[in-house]
């Protein structure tokens, strides 16, 4: 609350183990759980709450020089690619971060790997969508419609078609076969930050299109795309009917959203809050988790729950079955843009050019 204090205690290191594991002292009020070289647990009883502080296992410094925007790791946990201010799309080990190929790509600002892992779809400033090959990184195939930048993109199943959201206020279905635009999903009126597609719950109804849809149009049926939209607006609209199927005001704009199932989503804010819905009652939220005020600036379901990063560094994972929150240390106050996982490996990209990979143990 406003005029309160925001600093409640202090931990002090006392020394070092032989094994190498520091032994940490808390002021009163709080407690010092498990220490690890890696990670501390700390609650407060009083509050009633508890987190794990886990440091990174690796960090990549020599993937890009700058501000790294976005990045993804393919479906087998082998290669990672991001975009940077730096004006460049890599493709690397995810193992090592040693760059297979390079991108000169000046606008890209969004990056996400195909299912098979052979190719990459981004989407640029320059209002153009690109397909990617990750053996070369030839630009195979570039879709033109959207009239201001590109913000987000999504995977229609297997990736015969794609989406796309723009500054522009609307969202798009692309045919990669013929590169070609199915349709225009939604036209908004607002700049839309973020998309997501995922099976409806049988419960709703998606509506019926206006004419029948293209043989081109390929698994389109029973989804729903999110759109996490600028103007305080979450918004759900049947895939092939092109029907809006909900609307949910929030506190601010919204910059990023996500499926948890068929039922459950997950939407993030500019002023700091996860709502989670559910599709069937869209009235109120299951539940609004705020940690901290910056905007929220990706989310990604995980395990029996979900991890969000927001603009002042923080980055935290929440799940059903832990009664502590876990912490992603070392941004320190620059942006995290982007979660990636693969397994008990968790991949995040910041401001400060680096890519940090944490590994997730006991979960």
């Amino acid at each position: 609350p406003a005029g309160k204090p925001t600093l409640y205690g202090s931990l002090t290191r006392r020394g070092l183990s032989t094994e190498g594991v520091p032994d940490i002292a808390a002021s009163e009020g709080f407690v010092v759980g498990e220490v690890t070289k890696k990670s501390i647990l700390i609650s407060c009883p009083h509050e009633n709450v508890s987190t794990k502080f886990l440091a990174p296992n690796t960090t990549f410094c020599r993937i890009h020089q700058k501000s790294i925007t976005c990045l993804d790791i393919s479906s087998g946990g082998g290669l990672g690619v991001s975009t940077s201010t730096d004006g460049t799309m890599k493709i690397w080990q995810a193992a090592n971060g040693e760059i297979r190929v390079r991108a000169s790509s000046f606008d890209v600002v969004c990056c996400l790997f195909f299912p098979s892992g052979l190719v990459v779809l981004s989407g640029g400033m320059d209002a153009q969508l690109k397909i990617w090959s990750a053996e070369d990184a030839s630009c195979v195939v570039t879709f033109k419609g959207h009239k201001g930048g590109i913000l987000d993109t999504a995977i229609v199943d297997r990736g015969r078609n794609v989406l796309s959201c723009s500054r522009d206020g609307t969202a798009r279905l692309w045919d990669c076969g013929k590169s070609a635009c199915l349709g225009v999903i939604a036209d908004c009126g607002s700049p839309v930050n973020g998309i997501a597609v995922g099976t409806a719950d049988n419960s709703l109804n998606l509506g019926v299109p206006e004419k029948a849809p293209s043989e081109r149009e390929v698994g389109t049926e029973g989804k729903i795309l999110l759109l996490a939209r600028e103007d305080k607006k979450l918004e759900g609209v049947g895939l092939q009917s092109r029907q809006p199927v909900f609307l949910f005001v929030g506190s601010d704009a919204f910059n990023c959203c996500t499926f948890l199932s068929s039922t459950y989503i997950l939407a993030g804010t500019q002023d700091g809050n996860v709502y989670q819905l559910d599709v069937r009652n869209m009235n109120a939220p299951i539940q609004v988790i705020h940690r901290s005020g910056a905007p929220v600036l990706s989310l990604l379901p995980y395990r029996d729950g979900f991890i969000a990063s927001q603009g002042d560094g923080t980055c935290f994972i929440v799940q059903q079955d832990l009664d502590y929150v876990l912490d992603l240390t070392e941004a320190d106050c620059d942006p995290v843009y982007k979660v990636a996982s693969w397994e008990k490996q968790i991949y995040t990209c910041c401001r400060d050019g680096i890519v940090r990979r944490y590994q997730l143990s006991g979960l």
